[in-house]
């Protein structure tokens, strides 16, 4: 990728960045996360959309010095998104236990965290473009990687605004089997960067013992 034009780069570092945001797999936790505001989720998916564009574009720019500055790996962004993502997830089962028994809504905002960050900004997401930014050459490149973190982020938005009425076409119990199922794939998800942060840190003191 270091030989490539700047429009070349361009399209492989937005196919890079899409399948690691992954609007599509976003799409249904999404949905799920913002159940309790039904009636205010265009405003969340733009808020999500803007937070999740302003990490990228801060790491795009800055990751590097900011990581070192601060002595984080991503090893330990992946364990603390991972917490964020499994919390999340069993708050969120207990809170529709409680909200159904007390008949009041909690009215958090999940929008920023963890829709924004680290749901569609996640530790592979940063990490990507943290690479791809470290691998433009020059000016050309580094708009080009802008470019393609904001073609990103603009299909991401389409894939969130859209993701409800897609849902809600598939009923009261399709909604309720998509909620029970999608609260376990956001808790399998978080355990799953728990792990792989985990997995990082054994290797980098493996690494470092060898």
């Amino acid at each position: 990728m270091n030989n490539a034009a700047p429009l070349e780069f361009g399209i492989l570092a937005f196919s890079s960045l899409f399948a690691m945001v992954n609007p599509i797999s976003a799409a249904p936790i999404f949905v799920e996360l913002t159940r309790r505001h039904a009636d205010q989720r265009r405003k969340m998916a733009f808020k999500a959309c803007m937070a999740a564009a302003a990490a990228l574009f801060l790491f795009a720019t800055a990751g590097g010095a900011i990581f070192s500055f601060f002595g984080i790996t991503v090893a330990a962004f992946k364990i603390v998104g991972g917490l964020i993502f499994t919390i999340g997830s069993v708050r969120e089962l207990l809170g529709e236990i409680k909200a159904r028994e007390a008949g009041e809504d909690t009215g958090a905002d999940p929008a920023i965290v963890p829709i924004g960050i680290p749901l569609i900004a996640g530790a592979g997401a940063i990490s990507t473009v943290m690479m791809l930014s470290g691998q433009a050459r020059d000016r050309l490149h580094q708009a080009a990687l802008m470019g393609a973190i904001g073609a990103n982020i603009a299909a991401t938005l389409v894939v969130l605004l859209l993701a409800p009425t897609i849902v809600r076409r598939m009923g009261a119990s399709g909604q309720e089997i998509l909620s029970k199922v999608m609260a376990l794939l956001t808790a399998v998800i978080g355990v799953q960067f728990i792990l792989d942060g985990g997995t990082m840190v054994i290797m980098q003191l493996m690494h470092g013992k060898a």
